[in-house]
């Protein structure tokens, strides 16, 4: 199978190696997250060295237990550092590594973090939101069920449902959401599939075009739906702007999965009462939740969830599972899986 790691390790492009040694001694690994006891026992038992995991259930706790801790689970901050001496990784219950305190970013401890884990959640989500806004569901019948009705909207031949079937999506950031998205975008419904991303990667035969970030203004005009997939780095926050929305086609919807940063809600709100664009679906939002008098609440045919996209017991099985493993190998000196580039910020 041919992965992102794979192509970039065989192009040369991919970061150095971790230099790894297998333990020899039991690990101890502190969280301030409780787990249930099955999972408990897939986190700990045949491991290549005993595994003891405290769970502190307060900050003094944590700190208290962080003397003599190998791993955590979790995040420390820059203050949590001078309890830390001994602590060589911290792996995140996150994808985004966004918040993460910049003194423990600057640190030489090992970060890895769930990118890829909440893809599969994600992605259902946006497309439920995308079939939400080109069927009509949105904008003409949740109204009508409000008001206990039900009637038609247009004629059998008006552009008020549309299908996705042919249509062309746009992927901004083809990691773990942006390629899960788009892979269902194209095998369930037939859609064509162009996408950026700031690593070189391999082009998958199903995607049309793959090309890097200076790319977007010109496949913007080119999609029927634009897609928010990136993380939040300083060179992404609020990228999706007035000019980018002014470029879109005036039926085409923006979906915003990734996080709410990226994109201006006030310039979305103008695009969406301008008719700029054909609507919105949201699962992220700059101020989560957004207050109640914002006027995204005004807007015409935009749909919303609360930053629940990648909930589900599968994606806490997943979780557990990558942990699991990251914890087998850090005990035979193996390399982690979802290793972050602290300089880069994914």
């Amino acid at each position: 199978m041919i992965t992102r790691r794979t192509v970039l390790q065989a192009s040369g492009l991919a970061a150095a190696p971790q230099v790894m040694t297998a333990q020899t001694g039991p690990l101890k690994v502190v969280s301030m997250v409780e787990f249930e006891p099955a999972e408990l026992a897939k986190l700990t038992q045949g491991k290549a060295v005993p595994i003891r995991l405290v769970v502190a259930k307060d900050r003094e706790t944590f700190r208290k237990e962080l003397r003599d801790a190998d791993i955590v689970y979790g995040g420390l901050t820059g203050a949590d550092l001078d309890f830390a001496p001994k602590v060589k990784w911290v792996q995140s219950p996150g994808a985004g590594v966004e918040s993460a305190d910049p003194k423990f970013m600057a640190s030489p401890i090992l970060f890895t973090n769930m990118a890829r884990i909440f893809a599969p959640g994600i992605a259902e989500t946006a497309m439920g939101l995308l079939l939400c806004l080109t069927r009509g569901i949105t904008k003409y019948y949740m109204p009508q069920f409000a008001k206990r009705q039900m009637k038609p909207v247009g004629t059998v031949k008006s552009p008020d449902h549309w299908e996705l079937g042919g249509r062309t999506i746009g992927l901004v950031g083809f990691g773990g959401i942006g390629y899960e998205i788009g892979r269902r975008a194209h095998f369930g419904f037939d859609m064509k599939v162009l996408a950026t991303d700031a690593k070189p990667m391999h082009k998958p035969e199903w995607v049309e075009e793959l090309r890097d970030p200076s790319w977007l203004m010109e496949m913007v005009p080119r999609v029927d739906v634009l897609v928010s997939a990136a993380p939040s780095t300083p060179k992404t926050r609020r990228m999706f702007n007035e000019s980018v929305f002014r470029k879109m086609q005036k039926h085409a919807i923006f979906l915003g999965m990734s996080r709410g940063d990226l994109f201006d809600d006030m310039a979305l709100v103008k695009a969406l009462k301008e008719g700029w664009i054909g609507g919105a679906g949201l699962d992220v939002f700059p101020t989560e939740p957004p207050p109640a008098d914002h006027p995204i609440f005004d807007a015409p045919n935009v749909v919303m969830t609360a930053h629940t996209s990648g909930w589900g017991p599968d994606r806490q099985r997943r979780l557990v599972d990558l942990f699991a493993e990251n914890l087998r190998r850090y005990a035979l000196g193996m390399e982690l899986m979802n290793v972050v580039d602290k300089q880069k910020g994914y």
